[in-house]
């Protein structure tokens, strides 16, 4: 595994930015960063940044948590530097690798005989305490808390026996005898019979006194990525969601028919909030796709569905929530109904915006962005890849109609992203009025060309550069320049909180793209 900036591992690729290149004189450089696993089985599972931004954390298929720390923090630079640099130049972020740990491993429930696989599904960071790194991570069945921090490395730097010299005298021994015999603390040794044959002069009862060996600090540093906490026997269905509140102190977790609230502190115990299981199962019609906390009021909380539903919760109307307080869905128009429609509206994530007035939405085909305060329907629809709807029937055919997408917002609300086929990711903006529409590849590649969408009307953008891809001919693209490659998908990406800068994972490959 090479990762960005990690000594370690051969082939890293330094902490330099590559250049993409200008569109025009109006738009900025589009940079991208590339963090590469090597590894087939690494491929990315999850994604996700910090409230601050400055930490990036990634999960893979083989149970690991990758660690990444920003290292062009302006916070750092004295007031005189600051001066200095021009207003109008941005700094482009660099992160370096920091470090991983094993998160989870594979396991089989012999009671079920099911087997548990290590893949990291979501990863949550949690608040901060004495310099260190806290976050929680999940597969299937179990969550942990893992804490991890800068220990000192501790050296004996004072000990009794000094091997060179003789223990009795004083005097320099030779060379063969302090090689040939072990000394032990207290005038001891390893060998007893070389010992008792031996003419070094002990002195009565060994020693007169004993000298503890000293440890010290040394300056190195090491990180120490430790659990904390595991939270398991909780679900009976895979955990495809969970969500800090606000509060810090409690956590959901989300199944496909089942919310529980946990306490960070108490992990022998958990609360069930929703339960959408009917008392007979072929009664059946929908199961929780994502549930997510508000990031301001710790007592609601969202939860999408299978039939394209959301639904809003406050936690203080009852214990369990059975009774949602908005629900928020979007008719179908009559005689539009197929045998894919249920399918496709099927929802596969949803995001807060960072003050918690809209929610986005990404179903199939589509990204919805919804108005808290206006449940009668989105206050704008994305088409994604609408040049797929011809498809469908190969989609179905090949399992890929079933493919979840990640969404995301910018951390200023005034965008929104998310992954499709051929290691695209679409940048729409979501101000009124706005017609901005950015299609982008996941690439090493520098030499790129832009992509006419014949779906959506697109200019050019004032801070995302223009929908790029590499040139040449690709059997997988139509005339349209539409990806029809349904091997290679994104289906996680990240908005930085603060800035314009989207961390994305195709693959067992990590991009990064600012602007």
């Amino acid at each position: 595994m090479a990762v960005l900036g990690n000594p370690r591992y051969g082939g890293g690729l330094g902490s330099r930015m590559h250049k993409g290149g200008y569109a025009s004189k109006v738009d900025l450089a589009l940079d991208m960063m590339l963090l590469l696993f090597r590894f087939g089985f690494d491929i990315i599972s999850a994604i996700e940044f910090d409230k601050s931004g400055d930490y990036l954390a990634t999960g893979d298929r083989g149970g690991r948590v990758v660690l990444f720390e920003r290292t062009d923090a302006r916070d750092n630079a004295s007031r005189r530097e600051l001066e200095r640099q021009d207003a109008s130049i941005t700094r482009h972020p660099e992160f370096r690798y920091k470090t991983e740990f094993q998160s989870h491993e594979p396991e089989f429930d012999y009671l079920k005989s099911l087997e548990i696989e290590e893949k990291i599904n979501k990863i949550r960071w949690c608040q901060t305490a004495n310099n260190s790194l806290s976050l929680l991570s999940t597969n299937d069945k179990t969550i942990k808390y893992w804490k991890v921090q800068e220990k000192k490395v501790k050296q004996v730097s004072v000990m009794n026996l000094n091997n060179s010299r003789s223990v009795g005298t004083g005097s320099t021994s030779s060379s063969s005898t302090s090689s040939s015999r072990a000394l032990l603390p207290n005038g001891g040794c390893s060998d007893k019979s070389s010992c008792l044959n031996s003419d070094i002069l002990f002195p009565p009862g060994g020693y007169p006194s004993l000298r503890l060996p000293v440890v010290v600090a040394s300056q190195d540093v090491n990180l120490v990525a430790r659990c904390r906490r595991v939270y398991a026997h909780a679900h009976d269905y895979h955990i495809n969601s969970i969500s800090n509140n606000s509060d810090g102190e409690t956590y959901l977790s989300a199944d496909d028919l089942r919310i529980n609230l946990w306490n960070l502190e108490v992990n022998s115990q958990s609360f069930n909030i929703v339960d959408v299981k009917p008392p007979n199962m072929e009664d059946l019609t929908e199961v929780i796709t994502c549930a997510e906390f508000h990031p301001t009021h710790c007592n609601i909380l969202a939860y999408s569905s299978s039939k394209g539903s959301i639904r809003l919760i406050d936690l203080r109307q009852s214990a369990l929530c059975d009774n949602h307080s908005k629900i928020f869905e979007e008719h179908e128009a009559p005689g539009s109904r197929s045998f894919f429609t249920e399918i496709i509206a099927s929802i596969s994530d949803i995001k807060f915006s960072r003050d918690g007035r809209y929610i986005l939405s990404r179903d199939y085909m589509t990204l919805k962005l919804w108005d808290l305060n206006m449940d009668s329907g989105p206050v704008s629809t994305f088409q994604v890849h609408e040049h797929l709807r011809p498809r469908l029937c190969d989609l179905y055919e090949n399992d890929s109609i079933f493919d979840k997408f990640e969404c995301c917002l910018s951390g200023d609300g005034l965008r929104v992203a998310t992954g499709s086929y051929g290691n695209l990711f679409r940048v729409f903006g979501c101000t009124p009025g706005s017609t901005e529409a950015t299609t982008l590849e996941a690439s090493r590649n520098p030499m790129r060309r832009q992509i006419v969408n014949p779906t959506r009307p697109t200019r050019t953008l004032t801070s995302l550069a223009r929908g790029v891809r590499r040139g040449g001919e690709n059997q997988g693209v139509d005339a349209n320049g539409n990806s029809f490659d349904f091997s290679t998908k994104l289906l996680h990406l990240a908005w930085h909180p603060t800035e314009n800068s989207i961390a994305c994972a195709a693959a067992n490959s990590l991009y990064m793209y600012y602007a």
